[in-house]
């Protein structure tokens, strides 16, 4: 019945409204553009329809109306862009199939994460929370003129709301089921010439995931000796101050400092293989994830869980020139060190216990000149972008455990001496009902000289990557119904990869158990150099005031890899360097937009060819990348809102994208055939907004949504072990305004049909044979207020 619900909540919205908008005006619009759209994707205001490319933008009005405010449910909503939280540290963002999530500090990202014009996409600073905004846009395809090198497939722009004239301020407050608990509000203060705005947020939820891992009234393993907290849990504030001068008329200056941290709770990695105690082996059901003895000594933290500290500078200044001439220098800082621990088996043995240690900072300039006039516009400008950053992963386990539980081929003689006296091994080192045989094989090993010998590793990869770029767009309008772009980047990279380890020999296998070189500590270092141009071709037809077509071609690159590690060769370890070359990629698009009146949308069909595909390979909690030759990816989006009456619009969306590695002629035919991994074929959503008005300024309001998406795949090569089949997702938000909008009172739901559903799988344990499962959200519902003045 849930899954007939969902269904036939979905198929009712499409049939209303096949495709729909997020987008709405970013100022006040005229009274004869009401549904006008301004968004700034070409570094200049302009209105969506009138932009040729591929362009959504949501803002902070449209996602409180839908009861969003996480980039990953924003994305639900969004055609073509799917975010993957599996937590603040390890954000997935997806473009049209193509992933960037690596946290390596040697690799570059393929989808650019811009915050008020600075890139912030390096993936373990990447995550922003969202509040006091004043939109965000989705840009789809490549566009290195605009976005820089790291939009090889797209961007996601972040804009804060920036100071105003006046005094005003407003507070928002929610809580629900797990504890929810939601604060986020702003002040701001100033004149025309000085103004200054403060806005917070801070989001608090219990895990949604029961962990009985030290619980003193259920009977666990509790290897850690630690009383673990649940799991999927939320405990994230921020914090923004934000200062506007304008001297005069031609100068314009905003400064935006932003503090974002979290102290989340542990992430539910939660095995198949490895029963908790009780046995209780679902992917939805509690977990036992106790971590090791050793947790806070070695890998830095006490609990499972994240402490993750971000900090932001950013300073914008835009000069006009003369008229028709502005310059532009956005110029930013951003800092983050993350300490995430987690318990990669999932399972209760003290088996693979990681943790992530990872610190970077970032550096940027750009300077940009605009000219604009009756038949032209142009801009040139200069980008310089340095980031330095380190991962370091430490290691915990207990040797025996280790040795029995794990299922490489070099232990197999020794698990032999384990099955001969009674011990299980392999997946089986922990019993159906969720107890450990594996702690005995330490003994049985050691001829009872020891019941339990600790091991520690860890291994460190370094990057300090410099950027150095000169961009051109010119437009050419030859009549006020047609304009051609023509532009290009040219780069030069200097790219300067790290990498140590101390991997010591396992007392009783006498070699190291990760399998993985020792370098001692030492540092290996490699460096290289590399230079590219990347076009862009844009044209846009206006038919009618209402209707625009437009058409591109564009090339995208996802960055070499100084690929760094250590092997050993004649007894000696030595540097282990290999250059991963550059993915290119070549977009094809062409599309229709309609502006203004009731119905407006967007509906694109695009076709990109990658040459170098690159993808991610795990073994033994060591990540690497490699090319797997070239892949096609063809798709179609669309999205509309149409208004019916001032009462109700509808809107929606839909993407079809069929993103796969080509089968012959590869270089990895282990890809051969796959579909891109966190993309699914289909993805849809859409809803309604209802506002019906009553006397004395009351409004009720609601908006009833879902989203819908196909099997996706998890890993690559793609494996129905670790996919998810299609699902809907039902989500309501309804009350009453009073005061003409002022005050709101009311209520949310989200999943409303508590489905469960996966968001991630295979993860650091499908890298030792053992892969985890990480479930969705389930139903959240609570109450909401909030004011203005």
């Amino acid at each position: 019945m849930t899954r007939l619900f969902a269904r036939s909540a979905l198929s009712t919205l499409l049939a209303c409204c096949s495709t729909g908008a997020l987008a709405q005006a970013t100022e006040t619009p005229a009274p004869d553009s009401s549904n006008d759209v301004v968004v700034t994707a070409q570094k200049l205001e302009q209105r969506i329809e009138d932009v040729p490319l591929t362009v959504t933008a949501v803002t902070q009005d449209r996602m409180r109306e839908i009861g969003v405010n996480s980039l990953a449910e924003v994305a639900l909503f969004v055609p073509g862009l799917r975010i993957q939280e599996q937590s603040a540290n390890n954000p997935g963002f997806v473009i049209r199939g193509i992933t960037s999530d690596s946290g390596s500090a040697q690799q570059g990202a393929r989808v650019t994460l811009y915050y008020n014009g600075v890139d912030i996409s390096r993936s373990r600073g990447a995550y922003q929370d969202l509040y006091d905004l004043e939109r965000l846009e989705v840009v789809k395809g490549p566009q290195a003129t605009l976005f820089g090198t790291a939009a090889a497939i797209g961007a996601v722009s972040v804009i804060s709301a920036k100071p105003q004239p006046g005094f005003s301020g407003e507070l928002l407050a929610s809580y629900g089921n797990f504890n929810r608990t939601q604060v986020a509000g702003f002040i701001n203060a100033g004149n025309d010439v000085l103004s200054g705005r403060l806005a917070f947020a801070y989001k608090y939820r219990d895990g949604y995931v029961r962990n009985i891992a030290g619980d003193p009234d259920v009977p666990n393993q509790n290897q850690g000796r630690v009383d673990q907290d649940d799991l999927n849990g939320q405990d994230q504030r921020g914090i923004r101050g934000s200062l506007r001068f304008t001297p005069n008329d031609a100068i314009t200056a905003d400064l935006v400092l932003t503090y974002d941290g979290q102290r989340n709770p542990g992430t539910a990695f939660k095995s198949r293989a490895f029963a908790p105690t009780g046995g209780q082996t679902g992917d939805y059901g509690y977990a036992e994830l106790s971590g090791s003895p050793f947790s806070e000594s070695v890998l830095g933290k006490r609990k499972l869980g994240l402490d993750r500290n971000v900090y932001d500078a950013n300073l914008t200044v835009s000069v006009d020139l003369a008229p028709g001439v502005t310059f532009t220098t956005v110029n930013g800082y951003r800092r983050f060190d993350s300490l995430e621990t987690f318990d990669a088996d999932g399972g209760p043995a003290w088996y693979l216990e990681f943790a992530e240690d990872a610190k970077g900072d970032q550096w940027s300039h750009e300077g940009r000149f605009a000219f604009s006039g009756d038949t032209y516009r142009a801009s040139f400008g200069w980008n310089a972008f340095f980031e330095n950053g380190q991962q370091r992963v430490p290691f915990s386990t207990e040797e025996g455990t280790y040795i029995a539980c794990s299922v490489a081929t070099g232990f197999a003689t020794v698990r032999g001496i384990l099955n001969g006296a009674g011990v299980t091994t392999g997946p089986n080192c922990v019993a159906p009902n969720g107890t450990i045989p594996a702690t005995r094989a330490t003994g049985i090993l050691t001829r009872g000289a020891a019941t339990a010998i600790p091991y520690a590793a860890e291994f460190t990869n370094y990057g300090n990557n410099d950027t150095y770029s000169v961009f051109a767009d010119g437009t050419w309008i030859p009549t006020p119904a047609v304009e051609i772009t023509v532009g290009a980047r040219v780069l030069i990279e200097d790219r300067q990869s790290g990498y140590s380890s101390v991997q010591p020999n396992s007392v009783i296998a006498g070699v190291s158990l990760l399998g993985t070189a020792n370098t001692g500590g030492r540092k290996f270092e490699a460096d290289s150099s590399f230079t590219a141009i990347l076009p862009r071709f844009n044209a846009l037809y206006r038919v009618t005031d209402q209707l625009n077509l437009y058409a591109t071609v564009s090339k995208g690159r996802r960055s070499p890899i100084v690929q760094l590690a250590a092997r050993a060769a004649g007894g000696v370890v030595v540097p282990n360097l290999q250059i991963v070359p550059d993915e290119v990629v070549w977009n094809y698009e062409a599309g229709l937009k309609l502006g203004r009146g009731p119905l407006t949308g967007t509906l694109s069909a695009f076709y990109q060819t990658y040459r170098g595909f690159q993808v991610s390979v795990t073994n033994n909690g060591v990540t690497t990348t490699q090319s797997a030759g070239s892949a096609k990816n063809p798709g179609v989006e669309a999205e509309a809102t149409y208004r019916i009456a001032d009462e109700l619009s509808l809107f929606g969306s839909f993407a079809y994208i069929d993103g796969k590695i080509d089968e012959g002629g590869n270089v990895a035919p282990t890809f051969a055939g796959a579909r891109f991994r966190l993309q699914p074929k289909v993805t849809a959503s859409g809803g309604a907004t209802i506002r019906l008005p009553f006397t004395n300024g009351v409004e009720f309001y609601a908006t009833p949504s879902a989203s819908y998406q196909s099997k996706v795949f998890f890993e690559l090569p793609n494996s129905e072990a670790i996919s998810q089949d299609g699902y809907v997702l039902v989500n309501l938000r309804a009350g009453v305004e009073f005061a003409e909008g002022r005050y709101r009172i009311g209520g949310f739901a989200r999943n409303l049909t508590n489905r469960r559903y996966l968001i991630d799988a295979g993860n650091t344990g499908g890298g030792f044979g053992v892969p985890t499962y990480i479930a969705g959200e389930p139903r959240f519902y609570g109450v909401e207020v909030a004011g203005r003045f």
